[in-house]
């Protein structure tokens, strides 16, 4: 622990002999305890206690299990693909079945809005099978962390009319400094500026004129912005990578061409591109060169910041989460006359949400989307689906079939420019986990025999080199593009590094521990609780408590005899001095 100078983890009042409370709480296991206390108490910019939006401080609320911000603004986001897991099984979490923790409700008719929209109902549950539901409340739907957005309110809480009108405050100047239809008219100034007094500010990410130079003297800069960069916003705005946030990942040029490919050779002419800018961005550069190039795209995104290369017909401000156009009815009527053009027909979804999102969220903002395409009355629509392309880790296929029985998994390897470890070419486990979701016919997915996709006759679809026909499943059964091996006790194909355990009744890793997941709660061991809620722990902490107070006691103790000590030795050292000066005397 350090111990340089008086000051330990930036506290005053403590040294050498002194541990800091945070170094006493992690030598004594209690570091969850001190997490929640710093989420509240110095998280906010004064060094007080966070505060919800309008009111006033709540309780520690769990990390929401999704990242939530730039849910539309990227593709392929969410801290999954930032921290480049590849294998996770159980990773949804909260929304699995059984499982104990946060479970989200979905969007409550009277919700209340922070700055990214209505905020989503969760509620806390316990594990077991008796799952006792705790207090509701609202939280952000965008952001995962709450020093992004802080909005928290109990559902049953009655908030006074100062609240609300400080919360509305809140949201207006949280609000971006320029409307769309403002952005559209610089855009359009901006382009006729002589080369040489085009600038963009890359602290502001804004288009600047002359007259605002001055103020972004002390920021970095572009000069000499381009038609041709400003046609590529993508590549001229910083990609948002806050893994909590925003984790804005974007398609590489042989995916996006490979989607666009296909959605021509499909014979889409319309493409709503949610949460996909860089296919939306090569849709529009490839419209402006050619005539004979039909394809249109609208793209929904929660980046405010595209709004200032495209028109409103081009860009809608949207969050992903809670279906919440920022545009209001214009931008959503916007939306609805792009999908009811030509009667609807020909019009394609493509989504790359962000991983780490809910998938129950993400599900009921698209079929709203789809509801919206299916207004259109023509015969037969009231019983299809929108065609889609749902891109996402193949890992949550089960959660995505929940609540699209209907889609199939495809064996295209998505990869992505601006990431590490989702690229194209890696092989074994490094291979990118993600994946096409359509519920379009999988043998009308045409996938590059170049780059070693092939046809399997029997389950009439492209698969990978390494997904072999497993004659016992009757299936290509490979997820992640190596060879699986059937299990005969398990009745299922595998991946090649499991082995079957007798011990759990199932394959798993050789080197795996033999428990169940859901064998309890971390401190005592039973059923049903976690270790925040564990009864055992009140006793845990009030031993903890006494012991500390005994500890303080003690080194209160010592220093007073120290103190005693100090100062008999001085009065004796004053009376041999009085002595000597009598003695002088």
């Amino acid at each position: 622990m350090p111990t340089e100078g008086n000051k330990c983890h930036g506290l005053k009042g403590t040294g050498p002999g002194l541990r800091c409370v945070i170094c006493r709480a992690v030598s004594r296991r209690e570091f969850w305890f001190i997490s929640s206390v710093f989420l509240t108490e110095f998280s906010s910019p004064g060094g007080g206690a966070a505060t919800p939006l309008g009111g006033a401080a709540a309780p520690a609320a769990p990390l929401l299990p999704y990242p939530a911000g730039g849910e539309g603004c990227r593709e392929g986001g969410g801290s999954m693909a930032a921290s480049g897991e590849g294998d996770p099984e159980g990773l949804c979490g909260a929304e699995r079945p059984g499982a104990g923790g946060l479970a989200l409700l979905g969007l409550a008719p009277s919700a209340p809005s922070c700055p990214h929209g209505p905020a989503l109902l969760f509620v806390k549950t316990s594990q077991g099978k008796g799952k006792e539901e705790g207090r509701r409340f609202y939280a952000c739907s965008a952001c995962r962390d709450r020093k992004d957005c802080n909005f928290f309110q109990w559902e049953d809480e009655k908030v006074s009319e100062t609240r609300l009108a400080a919360r509305e405050e809140y949201n207006r100047n949280h609000q971006p400094p320029f409307t769309h239809r403002q952005n559209v008219e610089r855009y359009k100034n901006f382009v006729l500026l002589p080369l040489s007094k085009r600038r963009f500010c890359q602290e502001c990410q804004q288009l600047l004129f002359p007259a605002e130079w001055e103020k972004h003297l002390d920021h970095q800069f572009l000069c000499n912005i381009s038609t041709a960069q400003l046609k590529s916003p993508s590549q001229l705005l910083y990609p948002l990578e806050n893994k909590k946030t925003n984790a804005q990942y974007l398609f590489a040029d042989r995916s996006c061409q490979f989607l666009l490919d296909l959605i021509i050779d499909l014979g889409f002419r319309r493409v709503l591109s949610v949460g996909t800018p860089r296919l939306h961005e090569m849709i529009q550069s490839k419209a402006s060169q050619g005539e004979d190039f039909r394809v249109r795209s609208l793209l929904l995104d929660i980046d405010f910041r595209y709004s200032q290369f495209y028109t409103e017909d081009e860009f809608c401000h949207y969050n992903m989460f809670n279906h919440y156009f920022f545009g209001g009815e214009a931008a959503c009527e916007t939306c609805r006359k792009f999908l009811h053009q030509d009667n609807g027909e020909r019009v394609i979804m493509v989504t790359d949400p962000p991983f780490g999102g809910l998938v129950g969220a993400l599900a009921s903002s698209f079929k709203k989307l789809m509801a919206m395409w299916k207004e259109t009355g023509k015969e037969g629509h009231n019983n299809q689906e929108m065609p889609m392309f749902w891109i996402f880790p193949y890992f949550f296929e089960s959660r995505i079939l929940e609540f699209f029985p209907s889609f199939s998994m495809m064996d295209y390897q998505v990869d992505y420019d601006n990431h590490a470890l989702y690229k194209h070419g890696k092989t074994g486990r490094r291979q990118s986990p993600v994946r096409i979701f359509t519920n379009l016919t999988p043998s009308m997915i045409v996938l590059p025999v170049e780059e070693g996709y092939r046809f399997c006759t029997i389950c009439q679809r492209y698969v990978s080199s390494g997904n072999q026909h497993c004659e016992i499943c009757n299936s290509c059964t490979s997820k992640d593009g190596r060879r699986w091996k059937h299990c005969v006790l398990c009745k299922k194909c595998v991946k090649p590094s499991w082995f079957h355990c007798n011990n759990c009744n199932c394959c798993a890793l050789q080197n795996h521990t033999c428990e169940k997941t859901d064998a309890g709660c971390f401190v005592c061991g039973k059923a049903g609780h976690k270790r925040s809620t564990c009864p055992s722990l009140s006793s845990t902490r009030t031993a903890c408590q006494a012991d500390e107070k005994q500890k303080q006691q003690t080194l209160k103790r010592v220093k007073l005899g120290i103190c005693k000590e100090s100062a008999m030795k001085h009065a004796i050292f004053s009376r041999k001095k009085v002595k000597n000066k009598k003695k002088k005397t």
